[in-house]
């Protein structure tokens, strides 16, 4: 696998205009942009965005054109719940003709070649060290389970390694993240603040940064605070602002202070030391970094550990590793998933183990209690959002299993009746959708992206900013793909909800007779 930065302009260009760079959030597989993003490209090739906008007449009699900021829905976003109760993630499907003027305009040879040359001067000091930077993979995996594979791999490991050299590791991370992230500060990243606030470059699009900076409040209605959440070219402009931080913080640490090391994966930091107020300042600094840019740090996640080796490793996987031998029946195994989920909700490792729980039974051609599985599985859905696509093939295996038409209409209907009495819960009605889908295609889910699975008329993105010939182009766009439904069973396939092609090896063996 190749990270994104040795990747030349055109290169980078084709990898962010692939469908799993455009979000890459879970979504069930007969939803597909691939041919949209690149209808598109083949439009704005060789032409600014501004070329395409429509026009109004004034009051006055004056032809004006029309500005996506002028329009508070252009991306399509939906709220997922964090928690089961008022935490909230936005995740967005950002308009693909925004979409792809961005990717176009970063891809140009000479922009593309400033931001990779500016990010070598975010990793100039070797003491701080990013492994966040979007990766393609080079087999099988999808280029998110290659990322996945990248944090094993670099930031837990590496950190259970530096335990050799140093007695202390402080955590932390920053406080919703994307949505803090102030938009001038993109500018500021690539060519420097000085130079991006200099009077005549404040709107010289020619710069890239500004260009960046642009987009970005094209897709907001104007506003400066925040970027949208779910793509990989999102992930890659946060990188630019963190960098940012990261090169500020090697300025400003003192001198003095030689004997640290610090980790970073996205908005996580990991500062190893030997002199734990050594790591404070450290933290102070970039508190003080991070509030110029309009983030925080989260006090809440911020502690400081003498046990590198133990504190490297996340604490749901280290309970799971204790707990998931000896489980014998499956209702034991799904009841210590569901205690897992309590003990550290929306975990890697609940998904993980959910993911083993699945093998386990999708060969399964009976199971006692299945009432009882569906309901413990159902109370873990409900807390951990993270899990709706694993827990909805579950689901729809358990399902698969009920005799009753009726029975399972009823048990159907009080998982939906549970699900709204949590708020803005557009992700698992997505899923509860593709649950339903090959035994009731009319059922109606009150979310745009379940309405747009059958009646292609609905408008996912407002395109009214657009000149009539793309905005009728984008409209028409065919994102689901019927043949996949046509061809998908009743029981969802794991690969369309698994990450990883093996993913679950290390897990135990267990005795599957029938149980009483």
């Amino acid at each position: 696998m190749r990270r994104i930065l040795e990747l030349n302009h055109a290169e980078a260009r084709a990898y962010f205009l692939k469908a799993e760079s455009y979000f890459n959030f879970d979504l069930p597989q007969y939803f597909v942009f691939q041919n949209i993003i690149h209808q598109v490209s083949a439009q704005l090739a060789g032409c600014r965005l501004s070329d395409f906008l429509g026009t109004y007449i004034t009051p006055t009699g004056q032809v004006k054109p029309t500005y996506p900021s002028d329009f508070e829905n252009v991306n399509y976003s939906f709220l997922n719940n964090k928690d089961g109760k008022f935490a909230w993630r936005p995740f967005q499907l950002i308009h693909p003709a925004l979409y792809v003027s961005l990717v176009h305009n970063m891809t140009e040879e000479a922009n593309w070649n400033l931001i990779v040359a500016r990010f070598g001067q975010f990793n100039a000091n070797p003491k701080i060290k990013c492994y966040s930077i979007p990766l393609e993979s080079d087999n099988v995996q999808s280029d998110k389970a290659s990322t996945v594979t990248q944090w094993w791999q670099t930031i837990e490991q590496q950190s259970i390694e530096l335990a050799l050299k140093y007695e202390y590791v402080l955590h932390t991370d920053i406080t919703d993240c994307y949505g803090s992230i102030y938009t001038h500060s993109v500018p500021w990243a690539i060519h420097t603040k000085p130079v991006a606030k200099q009077p005549a470059n404040r709107t010289n699009y020619a710069l890239i940064g500004n260009s960046i900076d642009k987009h970005l409040r094209e897709m907001a209605f104007g506003q400066t605070n925040g970027i949208p959440q779910g793509s990989v070219v999102m992930d890659f402009i946060a990188e630019m602002v963190l960098g940012y931080a990261d090169l500020e913080l090697s300025i400003r640490i003192p001198a003095h202070i030689q004997d640290y090391q610090i980790v970073r994966y996205r908005d996580d930091y990991r500062i190893f030391s030997n002199n734990p107020q050594d790591a404070e300042l450290i933290t102070k600094i970039l508190t003080e970094i991070l509030i110029e840019l309009g983030m925080r740090l989260n006090a809440q996640k911020t502690l400081v550990s003498n046990n590198v080796v133990r504190d490297s490793i996340k604490p749901d996987k280290l309970y799971w590793i204790s707990q998931k031998n000896g489980s014998k029946s499956i209702q034991q195994h799904l009841l210590i998933i569901h205690t897992l989920s309590d003990k550290y909700p929306n975990s890697g490792s609940l998904s993980k183990a959910l993911g083993k729980f699945y093998d386990r039974i999708k060969g399964l051609a009976e199971l006692y209690n299945v009432h009882v599985l569906i309901s413990i599985l159902v109370d873990i859905m409900y807390k951990n959002p993270r899990t709706y696509p694993i827990a909805s093939a579950i689901l729809s295996k358990l399902f698969s299993l009920l005799n009753d038409p009726a029975k399972r209409d009823v048990i159907l209907q009080s998982i939906m009746t549970k699900f709204e009495k949590i708020p803005n819960t557009g992700h698992i009605k997505i899923w509860l959708q593709r649950l339903t889908i090959k035994i009731d295609r009319t059922k109606v889910y009150d979310e745009n992206l379940c309405r747009k699975v059958n009646n292609p008329a609905i408008q996912i993105w407002d395109s009214t900013w657009l000149n009539q010939a793309l905005k009728t182009m984008i409209d028409n766009a065919q994102i689901i793909d019927e043949q996949f439904i046509q061809s998908i069973d009743v029981v969802i396939n794991p690969f369309e909800v698994q990450l990883f092609v093996n993913e679950y090896d290390e897990e135990p063996e267990y005795d599957d007779e029938p149980e009483e």
